[in-house]
Formats: structure tokens, sequence, C-alpha cells
């Protein structure tokens, strides 16, 4: 389905993710039609909120009749772009980056995991989900030969900005970092930056609050 291409919340586009994620599981299920009351239920968000979301790419169910889940899962996928088969490098091969190698999730969402490099010499030569680890110094001449499209960074805050201005020189076409630490750099292309911690804190403060009010 072609859908209308305008402004999305990014707040929207944040919860694309977990749709699909929502949808996937249902089909894995058998579960092969389902209304937006049914998965608001499942998702924990209204059914109202579910209908805005999608109306900003056209809807894609019908009143009384609700949505397709293989056909919704498909078109969300093609909106976030996972039938581009996009090629992906990871730079710094330490425990995070062999722990993002072997994350099985890449393939299964159509990413392509093509390169791993570090300058670590005890690493080099190392393979890690079946791809050898490559010297950093290979990297340029890499990304002229292969044009990955995705850089995932792996990397401690001293090297990051540096890595990530050469593969945007590189032609990269998105950052997926992973540093703890938000670059200051002017790059025209997305970048996303990725801090577990935030996660774990966000928990911290949910167990907190519990505990407060149990207290009372």
């Amino acid at each position: 389905m072609a859908y209308e291409k305008k402004d999305v919340p990014i707040i929207v586009v944040k919860r694309l993710p977990r749709y699909y994620r929502y949808l996937s599981d249902l089909l894995n299920q058998g579960v092969t039609r389902i209304s937006s009351s049914a998965l608001s239920k499942k998702m924990g968000v209204t059914a109202s909120q579910i209908r805005q979301d999608f109306n900003y790419f056209g809807g894609f169910g019908q009143q009384g009749y609700g949505y397709s889940v293989e056909r919704l899962r498909d078109e969300i996928a093609d909106i976030l772009g996972l039938k581009n088969g996009y090629k992906t490098i990871i730079i710094g091969a330490g425990n995070l980056g062999h722990a993002l190698a072997n994350h099985t999730n890449f393939k299964k969402r159509g990413f392509t995991l093509i390169g791993i490099f570090d300058n670590n010499p005890d690493l080099i030569g190392k393979t890690i989900a079946e791809i050898e680890v490559m010297d950093i110094k290979k990297l340029e001449s890499f990304m002229k030969s292969e044009k990955p499209d995705i850089a995932i960074l792996s990397l401690p805050k001293s090297a990051v900005r540096d890595v990530a201005m050469e593969v945007y020189r590189l032609g990269i076409k998105g950052i997926w970092n992973f540093s703890y630490w938000d670059p200051d750099i002017s790059i025209d292309v997305p970048l996303e930056n990725v801090h577990l911690s935030d996660s774990l804190m966000t928990l911290s403060y949910n167990i907190a609050k519990k505990e407060e009010r149990a207290d009372k």
C-alpha cells in the first residue's frame, strides 16, 4: 500500500516497532484478524490511540471488520523500511559489539550484518557471528566497495565523534550509537543514540514509586 508521506510525530514513529512486534507474535500464534479494541487490550494502549496512529498512514482496517494481522504487520514493516535489506556494520567488537553481532533479530528484521571492525589486535581476526573482525584501518576501503547503509557504534566515548564523522564522510546512511554519549556533531543522516542505562533507571524510578505508595 502506498501511503501519503507527511510529517508524523516522533512519538508515533517510536510506537511502530512495538506494533510490529505484537503483530508478529499474533501471527506466530495463528491469529489472522484483530480489532483495534482487542489489540489495545494486549498492548495496554487505547483503541482510539491505535486508530489515530494508523490514520497517519491512511488507516489499514475496515469498520466492523478489524485488521488483517499479516497485512498490517507487512504494512508497518514497509513503513519502517524493514523490507529494504539494509546492510549493517559494527564498529567496536568488545563485549557490547559482540552481543549486538549475535542478536538474532537483525536477520529476522531484514538487516544484514556484513562487517565488524576494531582496532584491538586481540580482537582482529576473531570470528563473531560468522564474520571475521577486521582492522579499523580497512574501514574506508570496505565501505567504498561494500557500501553499507547503517553503522552501529559500540565504542568508548572518546572515539565515537571521530568515527561517526568518518563513516558519515564515507557515505553511511544512518548511525546507531551505543557509546552512552550523544555526540555534538552536524551530520545530514539519521543518528539514533541508545542509552541502555536510561531504561534501567526508569525501572528503578518505578520500583521506588511503588515502594513509596506501599509505605503510605
